[in-house]
């Protein structure tokens, strides 16, 4: 499943964290390339400081604390969060996300836009898949998550700066279609408990999630 979560962050994040990167020290993201993608990741991201750690941890805590993130991605662990900045000429040809990152499955990977999507050309997240392409290019603040078993890649920026945290959830639910079922199943029960109230077929339907929940969850 694929989904758009705007405005996950607060515009204090989002300053805070133009503020932070801007003073930042990036390097080569060749320099975490694996061997598959080494030629074709043309990036740099920031380099581990305190500031930059401090701020790692604001925003996956935002991320975690998101009620859609939290019932999409059924998040176990955030992994190797990363900013990454793109200046012009820069991209990263098509790839897929490593299966094992700091010991974990990646199940889920995501992209959180802070740069506004006034401020560079190109740029884009390319999804490809068996029906052509998906081009994502959100607001600044937003995040767009996907499976991580995709092939993707990032479209060449032509003008100005391209600014994202990057990163990847181990899920609590390793199969893609059974986190879309289990969104979707909740997602229902919560707008008929809003609308109606404790009633015997919302039972029914928390019954069934918590259920499903018990079959499937890897913990």
């Amino acid at each position: 499943m694929q989904i758009e979560i705007a405005d996950i962050i607060t515009a204090d994040d989002l300053g805070r964290a133009r503020a932070v990167l801007g003073a930042a020290t990036f390097t080569e993201g060749k320099s975490t390339a694996g061997w598959a993608v080494r030629d074709v990741k043309n990036n740099a991201q920031a380099r581990p400081d305190a500031a930059i750690a401090e701020l790692k941890a604001v925003l996956a805590k935002r991320i975690e604390e998101n009620p859609v993130f939290s019932l999409a991605v059924r998040p176990k662990r955030l992994i190797s969060l990363m900013f990454a900045k793109y200046s012009a000429g820069q991209s990263y040809g098509t790839h897929v996300d490593n299966a094992i990152m700091e010991g974990e499955r990646s199940d889920v990977s995501f992209t959180l836009f802070l740069s506004s999507p006034e401020s560079y050309d190109g740029g884009e997240l390319i999804l490809e898949h068996p029906g052509g392409e998906d081009a994502i290019k959100l607001q600044a603040g937003s995040l767009f998550a996907y499976p991580a078993t995709m092939l993707h890649r990032v479209a060449p920026v032509t003008r100005g700066e391209r600014l994202v945290l990057v990163g990847w959830v181990r899920s609590l639910i390793r199969d893609g279609s059974r986190r879309e079922l289990l969104f979707d199943l909740d997602t229902a029960r919560r707008r008929l408990f809003a609308q109606l109230g404790k009633t015997a077929d919302i039972d029914i339907l928390a019954k069934c999630t918590a259920n499903l929940l018990r079959m499937w969850v890897e913990d």
